[in-house]
């Protein structure tokens, strides 16, 4: 069993930033792909950034792309996920998932919901003009 939980979401201004944090506990200790994903009100859960826990790959949506940078401490067992020049259109739920067994190596899984079997709690950032 696998847990996860998110934190450091908030309020901020256009422009502003925020990183948010995901603590993993549970059996973490194979190959695992970790990701954030988002869902704003009335709309699909969508990718917004993965990582292999081992190290290596990382991919962005195109939304996210110079702007938020994922990474992650083996040592903590934890993903960040560090958001610079939030827009009002970055305002959504946040949630935190993982796929254990992965690799992260396909780009068109790695940010796609069904593949990740664990999902956090969600923390709520919220981004106004």
């Amino acid at each position: 069993q696998v847990r996860l939980v998110e934190s450091g979401g908030g309020s901020v201004k256009t422009g502003g930033s925020l990183t948010l944090s995901c603590v993993a506990s549970g059996d973490t200790t194979r190959n695992t792909c970790m990701a954030w994903f988002r869902q704003a009100a009335g709309k699909d859960r969508e990718g917004v950034a993965s990582a292999y826990r081992g190290g290596g790959s990382t991919f962005y949506a195109d939304s996210a792309k110079g702007r938020f940078t994922i990474s992650h401490d083996k040592a903590k067992n934890s993903v960040y996920l560090e958001m610079n020049s939030l827009q009002p259109d970055d305002t959504a739920m946040y949630y935190c998932a993982a796929d254990i067994g992965a690799t992260c190596m396909d780009p068109n899984l790695a940010l796609s919901p069904p593949e990740y079997q664990h999902w956090g709690q969600g923390t709520q950032v919220t981004v106004s003009s």
